[in-house]
C-alpha cells in the first residue's frame, strides 16, 4: 500500500521528530540540568525503587521540592550535586588481604 503526503504534512511530521529528538541531540549542559523529574523518573535515573525515595525523602536525606499538593519533584542537578557528596575517595593503597596479594 503506498501513501501519498502532502508537503504540509511532511512538514508537520518532520517539527515533531525534531521537537522530539532535540533533548537527545542537544550539547548545551545546562539545558539537561535544568530538568526536573518526579519521583518515578528519579528511581529510574539513580536505579532504585521509589518507595527508596520517598524513605529518602521522608528522612531528608535527598534534596527535594513538595508542591502544594505533597508532590514531590526534584532537579537534576541538586541531585548530581547530592551524589558527588557521597563518593568515597580511594585511599591507593591496598589493605588487608589485597596487600598480601601483591
Amino acid at each position: 500500500m503506498k501513501t501519498e503526503l502532502e508537503p504540509q504534512d511532511i512538514e508537520v511530521i518532520a517539527g515533531k521528530v525534531i521537537e522530539k529528538l532535540k533533548p537527545l541531540l542537544s550539547n548545551n549542559k545546562h539545558e539537561a540540568e535544568d530538568v526536573i523529574l518526579n519521583v518515578q523518573e528519579l528511581a529510574l535515573y539513580l536505579k532504585v525503587t521509589p518507595k527508596w525515595v520517598y524513605e529518602q525523602t521522608h528522612l531528608k536525606t535527598i534534596p527535594h521540592l513538595k508542591l502544594s499538593n505533597k508532590q514531590l519533584r526534584f532537579k537534576r542537578k541538586d541531585i548530581d550535586k547530592w551524589l558527588d557528596t557521597l563518593k568515597t575517595p580511594s585511599t591507593g593503597e591496598p589493605t588487608g588481604k589485597l596487600r598480601l596479594l601483591r
